[in-house]
């Protein structure tokens, strides 16, 4: 049995999020569909990095693959993509050692957020637009409270009371790109919903309607507010998962350039 490190990426659009479930078309299924196809068996395993959402997008998300074979990386990956839809793409395609696990030797992940100030007509699947005008420092000084390590209980549909809904958030960016504003997430690992919920929050505090200030108290108790603030799907991207030796991400680019100039 050999063990593979694949990268891909996907438009989430049209997919029930990564995870394989019953009656439903999701990223996970469709890779593992085409894997059985390209070594003709059943007998492939197949484990993600972490769950992605309906609708969300990845631009780097990481699998291992178990499976007998004599076929060569490359060969996998172009054989592989022959069979996948066109908004499922292999990157990369890497023999790993065995005890690479892809969600349990990942050490952080990054998550990509493109909120445009204007309606668009070409970015709409890639983008929450929000109407109000949003101010940037608003944000940021909001964003400091999810900084360390956080109860967020408030900002998922995690069952605490069956899981740790605790997590460890590295970083918080946010920029300006043209008419974009991008917010880049990086933690140790994220919750339900957790990412979307941060990202209405800290619209909130930029529209105005939630002081900066007032985001700790969203950590320290139960609060019904973020649910209510959770931003919708199509703004949301896997950037990258980071494993040991891995060097983060510097610069912080949009998908995609929605300007006038």
């Amino acid at each position: 049995m050999s063990r593979f490190k694949i990268t891909l990426e996907y438009e989430g659009t049209r997919y029930s999020g990564w995870q394989i479930q019953k009656n439903a078309r999701t990223v996970q299924g469709e890779l593992h569909a085409a894997l059985c196809t390209v070594f003709g068996t059943a007998d492939v395993a197949l484990y993600g990095s972490g769950r992605t959402d309906a609708g969300v997008h990845a631009l780097a998300q990481v699998a291992h693959l178990d499976v007998r074979t004599m076929l060569a990386p490359e060969i996998i990956r172009m054989k592989t993509n022959d069979k996948l839809p066109p908004d499922i793409n292999l990157i990369e395609v890497e023999k790993a050692d065995p005890t690479f696990h892809a969600r349990h030797s990942a050490e952080a992940r990054s998550y990509l957020y493109q909120i445009s100030r204007r309606r668009t007509a070409i970015g709409k699947r890639y983008v929450w637009w929000v109407k109000d005008k949003l101010d940037v420092t608003a944000m940021r000084s909001a964003a400091s409270s999810f900084r360390g390590m956080n109860d967020f209980r408030s900002f998922s549909d995690d069952d605490p009371e069956e899981k740790s809904t605790k997590a460890f958030i590295e970083d918080v960016l946010i920029e300006t790109k043209g008419d974009l504003i991008l917010v880049r997430i990086v933690g140790s690992h994220f919750l339900w919903k957790l990412v979307r919920r941060m990202v209405g929050v800290l619209a909130a505090a930029g529209c105005g309607t939630l002081p900066p200030e007032d985001v700790r108290s969203l950590l320290l108790s139960q609060s019904p507010l973020p649910p209510q603030l959770t931003a919708p799907p199509s703004g949301l991207f896997l950037e990258r998962v980071y494993y040991p030796g891995d060097v983060r991400l510097s610069s912080l680019k949009p998908v995609l350039t929605i300007s006038h100039d």
